[in-house]
């Protein structure tokens, strides 16, 4: 794709940034004869038709969002176009990289210099706000540091204009899970202060090294943001009391941009801001109670306040709560997990569930080619497949999005949705690949230890095949197999098998390559996974 020419002017050069909706593009262009970034909205490749006009009503509320702001702390968008059935954003290059990069090569930031991010951006929202934008998704990534020392804020993607019609599903939650503010996970309608919200959670990321509130699941994730408080600061230095203020759980106690911004720029001068103490919550006293004093029994668990997220054909979600929700949460929750972060627990959420909560996959098009129905690799018939090497009919198939490569079978092909799934019959058999840049574990093994402990009691007949540590492709990782019982509402009731193989990859990214079909397929697709993982191949450096 490097030097295509789009809309008879922007010539495509290096790629310089992926994301999970697309990647981003270096291009010049040949009539201003400047150097832009062109941001390609890949994820319209793999979406039905409805969902991708409502991918490109997305990007052209991006560019008239960002088109009504005129800050220099905010990125310009030069064009919006449509190329190669897929929406593509033109917009001012920034040399240097995103506050996410530095947190992850730095480890964290300095207290004075985050507090100077955080004010340029601040400035960058208030400019939005006032012309009726509301961002939705600050966090660091979207925090660009530029090599000159300026700070931009950028992809308004999701943003919501005032006076337009929400772009959104109903029920759907949009932006990253452990950047959401409170009353937006309990499915509020957001304001400023939401984004003020999200701020401070950048900022605590910025300066700890470590996003506040994320957890091993989006519904742990969800959880902790409503009911959590986060870890004690302890490298925040003079912006600490100004970060707390920001994760104040009430919207109402926050403090404004006007009151954030004056003691942001305190902060940035290493002075403590003594209007901060104003927002710190008044400590009430609670007397001790008199000898022989019994506490009242605890509050059945309503079971309209808890939620659980089937995972018919599959494992249950995994990071299950068992602590009670606030029952607006419960409502929202589901929809969230479609199109939420968590990329590993989303592999256990569900496979293909007939609610229609998760994505309709075309069961009606799909040619096996060769691929037998009983998980074979695509051999003829009496023909003794080849252990030692990948079928010569096997094809290659490469994600746009995060540049890994893998070889499959003759009729397996990317399903529609937001999880990366290939799959022959519609999803009976399906392999699905999770990505995690920002994982929490540096043990896979652990990881997958982890995911055994909260599945054991949800689901049927649940039993460990195997589960230990493993090296692949030189790298730490973990092998899991197991099997359970789908239920009879299941989209594919009966005796499943799952098989996994997880490692972390040099840069940190943790990789999960998971296959799951009926057992009445094993062996067959067990050794299709043993092929599939010779022909795996990660992105290049």
């Amino acid at each position: 794709m490097q030097g295509e020419l789009l809309a008879g002017r922007y010539r495509l050069g290096e790629s310089i940034g992926r994301g999970g909706m697309g990647r981003v593009w270096r291009a010049h262009d040949e009539v201003l004869h400047r150097t832009v970034a062109v941001k390609e909205l890949t994820a319209a490749q793999w979406v039905a038709e409805a969902d991708r006009a409502v991918l490109l009503a997305r990007t052209q509320t991006e560019a008239r969002a960002a088109a009504r702001i005129n800050h220099p702390a905010v990125v310009t968008v030069h064009d919006v176009l449509e190329h190669d059935d897929r929406p593509w954003i033109v917009m001012e290059l920034v040399e240097g990289r995103s506050l996410a990069d530095a947190v992850k090569e730095d480890g964290r930031v300095d207290p004075a210099e985050a507090a100077r991010i955080g004010l340029w951006t601040l400035r960058a929202l208030r400019a939005a706000h006032t012309a009726g934008v509301l961002h939705r998704d600050v966090k660091p990534g979207n925090v660009l540091l530029a090599a000159n020392g300026q700070v931009k804020l950028t992809d308004f993607g999701i943003a919501q204009v005032e006076g337009d019609t929400t772009i959104t599903r109903t029920g759907e939650i949009v932006g990253s899970v452990d950047y959401l503010a409170p009353e937006r996970v309990r499915g509020a309608e957001p304001g400023p202060a939401s984004d003020l919200w999200a701020l401070g959670a950048t900022l605590y990321t910025a300066v700890e090294g470590l996003s506040p509130f994320r957890r091993t699941s989006p519904i742990a994730t969800m959880q902790a943001v409503v009911e959590d408080e986060p870890e004690p600061l302890e490298s925040a230095g003079a912006i600490g009391p100004v970060i707390n203020a920001l994760l104040s759980k009430d919207p109402q106690a926050r403090p404004d941009a006007d009151a954030a911004e004056a003691m942001l720029a305190e902060a940035a001068e290493n002075r403590r801001p003594n209007a901060a103490q104003a927002y710190v919550p008044t400590q009430v006293h609670v007397p001790a109670q008199p000898t022989g004093f019994t506490p009242p029994p605890p509050t059945p668990m309503s079971t309209a306040a808890t939620t659980t997220v089937p995972a018919p054909g599959g494992p249950a979600p995994a990071a299950a709560e068992r602590r009670r929700w606030p029952k607006v949460l419960a409502v929202v929750v589901a929809a969230a997990l479609v199109g939420g972060g968590g990329a590993f627990a989303a592999l256990y959420y569900s496979e293909h569930h007939s609610t229609g909560t998760e994505a309709t996959y075309d069961q009606g098009g799909t040619k096996d080619d060769g691929a037998g129905k009983d998980g074979s690799d695509g051999t003829k018939s009496g023909e003794k497949p080849n252990l030692g090497a990948i079928p010569d009919n096997w094809k290659t198939v490469t994600d746009d999005v995060h540049g890994f490569s893998l070889r499959l079978p003759p009729g397996w092909q990317r399903q529609p949705g937001s999880q990366i799934d290939y799959s022959p019959d519609g999803g009976k058999r399906f392999l699905r690949i999770g990505v995690d840049k920002s994982s929490d574990w540096q043990d896979s093994y652990r990881h997958q230890l982890d995911l055994e402990k909260q599945l054991r009691t949800k689901l049927p007949d649940y039993r460990r095949v195997a589960l230990h540590a493993n090296t692949y492709r030189d790298k730490p990782g973990a092998f899991w197999d197991f099997t359970w019982t789908a239920g009879a509402n299941d989209s594919t009731p009966g005796p499943r098998r799952a098989i996994e193989e997880t490692y972390v990859a040099d840069d940190g990214t943790e990789y999960a390559i998971y296959l799951s079909a009926p057992a009445s397929a094993w062996p067959g697709a067990r050794h299709q996974f043993d092929t599939i993982l010779k022909g795996w191949e990660p992105p290049a450096s």
